[in-house]
């Protein structure tokens, strides 16, 4: 059986084109979508690939109407090829039912994998250039050791206050807490002994 799917990003857009390209292809029931292709949840093509038995066919007007990028189309149709379920795309020409579709989709596929290892390596390359010039990876830090130091200096003196340092350096206490930490500030002031007249005596 063929089952289409149709999405539009827009309630301003039609589906007619798309529902009828599917129904002239012999679909005989159609899922539909009006929602974003970057948003990955679906009601629509969940519903689809909830009715979709072995043996049939989940048809789209064009590739990207099932995947917003090529890995995505990827998993989408690989979990189709698992159930044994087919897929086509009529203005590509794509049937995975065929020897020629089947070899399309693996070289799309191969082409996936083969731009995830160029971004390892990349990302592999620019780590190691940056180790190289005394950099490493990871957050790069509000504060210098210069400015915790001075922070932790002025925090230390009595009566210190941690707006003031706040305004002095433009950071918000978080910041200050952080690079500057309580057990690094002056000591606390002691407090009156109690005396024998004292309630908290």
């Amino acid at each position: 059986m063929l089952i289409g799917y149709a999405r539009v990003s827009t309630a301003e857009q039609s589906l007619a084109l798309q529902q009828d390209a599917l129904a002239h292809a012999g679909c005989e029931r159609t899922y539909t979508d009006v929602i974003s292709g970057a948003t990955d949840a679906r009601e629509g093509l969940d519903a689809a690939f909830d009715y979709l038995r072995a043996g049939d066919v989940l048809v789209v007007w064009r590739l990207d109407r099932l995947g917003r990028s090529l890995q995505q189309l990827i998993d989408r149709v690989t979990t189709l090829d698992a159930r044994q379920v087919g897929f086509r795309s009529l203005t590509e020409a794509m049937d995975t039912t065929t020897c020629g579709g089947r070899l399309v989709f693996h070289m799309f596929g191969a082409l996936a994998e083969f731009e995830r290892g160029i971004i390892r390596e990349r990302s592999k390359a620019g780590l190691a250039a940056a180790r190289a010039r005394g950099r490493v990876g990871g957050r790069r830090r509000q504060v210098t050791d210069a400015e915790a130091a001075e922070m932790r200096a002025l925090l230390a003196a009595p009566h210190a206050s941690v707006r003031a340092v706040c305004e002095r350096f433009g950071r918000s206490r978080s910041t200050v807490y952080r690079y500057a930490p309580a057990p690094t500030w002056g000591p606390a002031p002691e407090l009156p002994t109690p005396t024998a007249h004292d309630p908290g005596a």
